[in-house]
């Protein structure tokens, strides 16, 4: 199908990706809920140094009319997910488009022929850019900003997603936790109670990044293993997601949970970053870096997300399975109440998991966002 007015052209070269990561800003101009990203973050995520490239290839398209860039799209395919899942199955992701359908036709086309070329019969999104990053079209919650390393779009993504033929195949909640709201029911205190001499609590040992890091991403692989569409954090991807996490997490924010001595789980509650950049339009030079330190070492935010938390398989479906999930998110309340932590969201939650919803919910978590994975077979 031809689109006159819409012209396509592949992302090729530095100064094409420049305004492939412009692009939102067109779109999100009177959304007062849109946090602009960190520009230098972004050339950062999509450059070869990002080690999802070493298992996984990309690419990317703008939208143009009249010689602007008005929207754009990206595809990928993951080597880790086709050995795992399913060997003809790649992604979309990075969205961004204006309430027009020759806009979103035109850069579904664009990606679908890719990955058809490459051997594809299905895809699956929006990935930005593995289920490890940032997953889902925002299609609840749009009357608040996104926390860090979570998504947002305008209302009509969804319907526009589904006008190309895909359906809806898995949906991703956020729960919000309020200072207020935050209890461990008296059940939950027994059960802690009794299983006290089982259970170890420590925090992340900074002085060995390195190996304290490959317990929690071994934690994480285990624990997450048999969730819908897992693909497994190389050690070059967590080593890098960690070290960046440590530059503003702080020590008492990330805990490992020890039964006999080994490992069992973990939880990391990262400072909201999103709290801290929503003004600075996306740019630390001249004097974005002074304010976004300041922010975060002397205003320190008043929202936090835990994005990383895991239980290891074999406590899963175990009295210490629910005990360690609730000993790690208690043990973060005290440190957050004396930083001033007003809310943390826990996200993403699969609508699925309905073991760890319960565990939340018992804990005064309440749903404000949705996110939803879609899918279309190709023909």
């Amino acid at each position: 199908m031809n689109h006159p007015d819409v012209e396509i052209r592949e992302v090729l070269n530095a100064r094409d990706l420049k305004a492939f990561i412009a692009v939102p800003w067109s779109i999100y101009r009177t959304d007062q809920n849109w946090v602009p990203p960190l520009k230098i973050e972004r050339k950062e995520a999509f450059s070869g140094k990002n080690p999802y490239f070493l298992h996984a290839r990309w690419k990317a398209w703008i939208a143009y009319r009249g010689g602007e860039p008005v929207g754009r799209i990206s595809a990928q395919i993951d080597d880790l997910y086709l050995q795992r899942h399913d060997p003809h199955t790649g992604f979309f992701g990075l969205l961004e488009a204006p309430d027009d359908p020759a806009v979103f036709a035109a850069l579904f086309e664009a990606a679908e022929t890719w990955l058809r070329s490459e051997g594809m019969r299905s895809v699956l999104g929006p990935f930005n850019l593995s289920i490890n990053q940032e997953i889902g079209c925002l299609v609840e919650g749009f009357d608040s900003p996104p926390y860090v390393m979570m998504g947002h779009a305008p209302v009509y993504y969804g319907p526009a997603i589904e006008a190309r033929g895909y359906g809806s195949e898995q949906d991703v909640l956020a729960y919000e936790l309020s200072k207020e709201d935050f209890k461990l029911p008296a059940t939950v205190q027994k059960l802690l109670g009794r299983l006290s001499d089982k259970m170890h609590l420590r925090q992340v040992d900074r002085k060995n990044i390195a190996a304290e890091l490959e317990i929690l991403r071994d934690i994480f692989n285990d624990a997450w293993s048999e969730n819908w569409g897992f693909v497994p954090f190389t050690s070059d991807e967590f080593q890098a997601v960690g070290k960046e996490m440590f530059m503003i997490v702080p020590p008492e924010f990330t805990l490992i949970a020890e039964t006999d001595g080994k490992p069992a789980a973990f939880i990391v509650l990262i400072p909201n970053l999103n709290e801290a950049i929503a003004d600075l339009n996306g740019k630390l030079f001249p004097f974005g870096w002074a304010k976004l330190l300041w922010r975060l070492k002397v205003r320190a935010p008043e929202t936090g997300r835990i994005a990383l938390m895991g239980v290891r398989k074999e406590y899963q479906h175990t009295r210490l399975g629910p005990a360690l999930a609730f000993l790690v998110m208690g043990a973060l309340y005290k440190p957050a109440v004396e930083l001033k932590m007003e809310k943390v969201e826990m996200s993403w939650i699969l609508e699925q998991n309905q073991a760890m919803r319960n565990i939340i919910e018992k804990v005064g978590g309440v749903i404000t966002k949705r996110y939803r994975m879609y899918r279309k077979e190709m023909v």
